[in-house]
């Protein structure tokens, strides 16, 4: 069982060397390019940022099944460009699927983009996919990248048409805000394409590239933070007009009419949202736009991003309501053997119902009826007050009995008591620690707030030749005998396994398989109550997951097998 990543794909795009023009090749929503990039001699720069064209190295020969550092075992080429190639592989370490960028260590960009890396993983911002590694090795240099499957790129979203507006607004919000992080430690994208935007499975947004793409491709640029803003602003333009704010067509998107210039988005399309189509120009006007209403332009992300906390918040669509179908009566349907069929649209009588029973045998069978009721209902009140006056002979009984069983000291009933944990630590058999930060959320009595597990590719039984299970090791604060625990779960569905242990500490030194079992149990519910047969004393006691059922994504891991425990009673 093996732990998946938790950010995106940074597979290079296939539109070339220019910021914000060149044509794009289509690409699948994992970040995987359906169309393989050619090389090319020349293409045309647009926007602000510059270009190097240093001379072609041969790329490396390399195949499928190709093992680097003996871990990354390459699967795909998913670009070979300029002398380098990307390629979908899998790290059989931890057995997760990661992207690499590879390229001969004679490359004339090699060095840059082994600096570009190596800054973007010191930055470690979440909202950036991660490099994992970056080597030079073996006359080969390669970096090592997360790959998100169930992330969406922008170019794949805006094939169906334009964002819906709180989208667009949550998309120009998150990624200036990343960008504007990233530029105050100096780092720039200087490559921020539809293709490089990716919006995942629980809604956030993720760059990808950052110093990474435009060091494979030499671009290089004197206003760097000027360059990425109007980037996020072609960016907002086509996520509200499904237009790129060019002549020319680019990533996908038509461009606009020639000889009109630059023109509003709410001039393109009808119903654009006036804000986003104003910030939109604001952030474009490096290129000669003129800013709506004479407001000034945004030059820089910061700029941008207190711009739009200036804006009036774009609340969520509010979610749609089905109206249930309307009540159809229906009636008895007598059959129409021998009668004519009714014409369409024409009013059926009602047919008259029979009369009543008129006759002597009828006033004799509704006499006789009422009679029985009467006996029935005579015979029912003579069997409920001999009931009530049992019920009160055994309440006398039950009391007398009770207060004898009071007396008896060897009859008397323990009552149930509930156990204070006094604290609590995450229990590592093998590998890493989960949220070792978390474990206190267990027994906090908010059910709101959990200790949740990694999410894991096999299930839902653990493996134990990579990992035997997951689980917290609480503290009763003195030996204490346990009846029964009720454990909160956040996630149902297929089926959670839980066995409780006791052990002689906190710690993770004694094995699981040495520890006195103290009962165990098997849910697909969000609550799994363990009912202890055979008393068991211990201050610890081992809270042990080794089966997870499978759930989606979310904003800490994406969807697999994984459980998260939100509350913790002991009972003795």
């Amino acid at each position: 069982m093996a732990e998946r990543s938790t950010a995106a794909v940074d597979v290079a795009d296939n539109s070339g060397d220019e910021p914000l023009t060149a044509k794009a090749d289509q690409s699948t929503a994992d970040g995987v390019a359906q169309k393989r990039e050619r090389d090319t001699e020349s293409e045309e720069a647009q926007g602000s940022g510059g270009t190097e064209r240093p001379g072609k190295a041969s790329p490396p020969e390399l195949h499928s099944g190709h093992k680097l550092a003996r871990r990354y075992r390459l699967e795909e080429c998913v670009t070979r460009l300029d002398g380098f190639s990307s390629w979908r592989a899998v790290d059989e370490k931890l057995r997760r699927a990661v992207g690499v960028h590879l390229l001969p260590a004679d490359h004339p960009r090699a060095r840059s983009v082994l600096a570009a890396a190596r800054s973007s993983a010191l930055l470690g911002d979440p909202r950036f996919v991660q490099v994992l590694d970056a080597v030079e090795e073996n006359d080969l240099v390669y970096v090592v990248h997360e790959w998100l499957p169930d992330a969406t790129e922008l170019t794949a979203l805006l094939a169906s048409g334009p964002l819906e507006v709180h989208e667009a607004y949550q998309m120009v919000n998150q990624v200036s805000q990343a960008m504007a992080a990233a530029h105050r430690e100096g780092l720039a994208h200087l490559r921020l394409t539809p293709s490089a935007v990716l919006r995942t499975s629980s809604g956030q947004w993720r760059i990808r590239g950052l110093a990474v793409n435009a060091a494979l491709r030499g671009i290089s640029s004197d206003t760097p933070q000027r360059t990425d803003t109007e980037a996020i602003g072609a960016l907002l333009y086509a996520a509200l007009t499904q237009r790129w704010p060019y002549e020319n067509d680019a990533y996908g998107l038509s461009g606009l009419p020639k000889g009109v210039g630059l023109i509003a988005p709410d001039q393109v399309r009808a119903g654009v949202h006036r804000g986003l189509s104003e910030l939109a120009m604001r952030a474009l006007v490096n290129d000669g736009a003129t800013a709506s209403r004479h407001e000034s332009p945004c030059t820089t992300p910061e700029e941008l991003v207190k711009a739009i906390s200036e804006m009036p918040r774009i609340r969520p669509p509010e979610p749609s309501f089905t109206a249930p179908p309307e009540y159809q009566r229906t009636t008895y349907q007598q059959g129409t053997y021998g009668r004519q069929a009714p014409r369409p649209g024409a009013t059926q009588p009602v047919p008259t119902p029979p009369p009543p029973l008129q006759s002597r045998t009828g006033k004799a069978l509704k006499w006789a009826v009422s009679a029985l009721l009467i006996a029935a209902l005579g015979l029912g009140s003579w069997q409920l007050a001999d009931a009530l006056m049992d019920q009160g002979n055994k309440s006398d009984d039950t009391k007398q009995t009770q207060t004898t069983d009071d007396n008896d000291k060897g009859g008397k009933t323990k009552p149930v008591k509930p156990i204070t944990i006094q604290g609590a630590q995450e229990y590592v058999a093998k590998g890493d620690a989960q949220a070792p930060e978390d474990v206190a959320k267990t027994y906090d009595s908010d059910s709101s707030t959990y200790w949740r597990t990694k999410s894991f590719v096999d299930g839902p039984e653990m493996k134990p030749s990579f990992k035997p299970g997951v689980g917290i090791v609480y503290d009763l604060g003195s030996q204490k005998t346990l009846s029964a625990a009720s454990i909160g779960l956040l996630y149902p569905g297929d089926h959670t396994t839980i066995t409780l242990y006791a052990t002689d500490s906190t710690g993770s030194g004694t094995p699981v398989d040495s520890m006195t079992t103290i009962g165990t149990v098997t849910t697909s519910g969000t609550t799994a109550k363990i009912t202890v047969d055979k008393k068991v004393t211990s201050q610890y006691v081992l809270l042990w997951i080794t089966a997870m059922p499978h759930a989606s994504g979310d904003e800490y891991s994406n969807a697999g097998y994984k459980q998260a425990i939100t509350d913790v009673k002991f009972t003795g």
